[in-house]
């Protein structure tokens, strides 16, 4: 690995790693203690992430527009000085104005700072051949919360919630704003030939063919984040509910996060032998597979482990897979826009995914959230075959 390369993945790493840890991964920590000391409910303090998810969403095609004529990592500066400025609203909240008014900040944080300007960052210097990179900070990515909830759950004691978060805000101020500005190494040739290898298209995709393919890509977007994210929050009452013990079902929702982070390692070193089609129908098949797999389990050790090992490796794949599909039908230079506008999507579907799943939980049981869930891998796998049969049509423009 080229030392240009290892900076730049040990550089985004840290950055993702933190901008998830205070944000997306905080209340796990924090969400209980802030929403005591603020006298909201358990609920409306969790309701923050909403707002975080909702505002990143839409500020998708802003972000779009912004890595287009500024760079990633103009836009990267920003999401960490976003980050700071609601850090630090939110360390000094009062009510539930100040506390959503600091996470519509964070949202903005979100969008500026973590996955599409990330991922966009690693394709704006390594173009087409950005997979493996990518794969690498989405291992680190997944360990956020590896790192931070102990971080915060040491600092938060020793010096409570409010001054933890100022910590974290000057972090993201005097630390990563300056390394995503000055830190990150440039951004790959803009000489003729390079810019014309990264405005060249891998298929020769028709008009038709390439809104068809952008339409496709939203919907796998959109199932793969109802799929996974609407899943993990209820996943340990899932278990529970099929027949798994309290201990059980807390060991295997732990084992679902390594074998998640697993199955991204694999298909990163597989490199070009996986292609984002192929590793998209495999996680679609696993998905759809571990759904009868907990209906017909009666509890039973065995079923639950394959269940878990199943969906584990499906949903870690289907991220890599989903963060790589516009490489495979659309040109690097366009990556980052497509990108953002495919995150309003993603973002919505992440903000009522687990509402969805929790009602259908309550009202009609494990076995209404398995139909659900099976029914979106159906879907999904329909959106990957007829991505496929767009890629055969198209053919590559060599």
């Amino acid at each position: 690995m080229s030392s240009s390369r290892l900076r730049l993945i040990a550089l985004l790493a840290v950055s993702q790693i933190a901008g998830w840890g205070v944000s997306f991964d905080m209340p796990g920590v924090f969400g209980r203690r802030i929403a005591a000391d603020l006298g909201m409910s358990n609920e409306m303090a969790f309701a923050g992430l909403t707002v975080m998810m909702l505002v990143s969403g839409f500020a998708g095609p802003l972000v779009g527009r912004l890595l287009k004529r500024y760079g990633a990592a103009r836009v990267l500066t920003a999401g960490s000085l976003a980050f700071s400025a609601g850090l630090f609203m939110l360390s000094i909240a009062q009510g539930p104005a100040s506390y959503f008014a600091a996470w519509l900040v964070i949202g903005f944080g979100g969008a500026f700072g973590l996955s599409v300007p990330c991922y966009a960052a690693v394709v704006e210097r390594e173009g087409s051949d950005a997979k493996r990179s990518i794969g690498l900070l989405m291992i680190f990515t997944g360990l956020s919360a590896t790192f931070a909830w102990p971080a915060l759950t040491f600092f938060g004691d020793l010096y409570g919630w409010r001054y933890t978060l100022v910590g974290a805000a000057l972090l993201h101020l005097l630390l990563l704003a300056p390394l995503h500005l000055f830190g990150l190494p440039a951004p790959s040739d803009g000489n003729a030939e390079g810019q014309a290898s990264a405005d060249r298209d891998p298929l020769a995709l028709s008009p038709d063919q390439s809104r068809l393919a952008f339409r496709l890509i939203a919907i796998i977007t959109i199932t793969f984040s109802l799929l996974t994210l609407g899943l993990a929050p209820s996943l340990l009452e899932l278990l529970q509910q099929s027949g798994a013990s309290a201990a059980v079902a807390l060991q295997l929702g732990s084992l679902r996060s390594v074998l998640g982070i697993a199955a991204r390692a694999v298909d990163t070193l597989a490199g070009k032998k996986a292609s984002p089609l192929f590793s998209g129908k495999l996680a679609c098949l696993l998905m759809f597979v571990a759904m009868p797999v907990l209906a017909l389990s009666g509890g039973a050790a065995l079923p639950l482990f394959l269940f878990i090992a199943l969906y584990g490796f499906g949903s870690g794949i289907s991220a890599l897979s989903r963060a790589l599909l516009p490489l495979g039908f659309f040109s690097a230079s366009r990556y980052a826009q497509l990108s953002a506008q495919l995150s309003l999507p993603a973002n919505l579907a992440m903000a009522i995914a687990p509402v969805i799943v929790t009602f259908l939980i309550d009202r009609g049981g494990p076995n209404a959230v398995l139909a659900y869930c099976a029914g979106l891998a159906v879907i999904s796998l329909a959106a990957f075959f007829s991505l496929s049969r767009i890629e055969k049509r198209a053919g590559s423009t060599g």
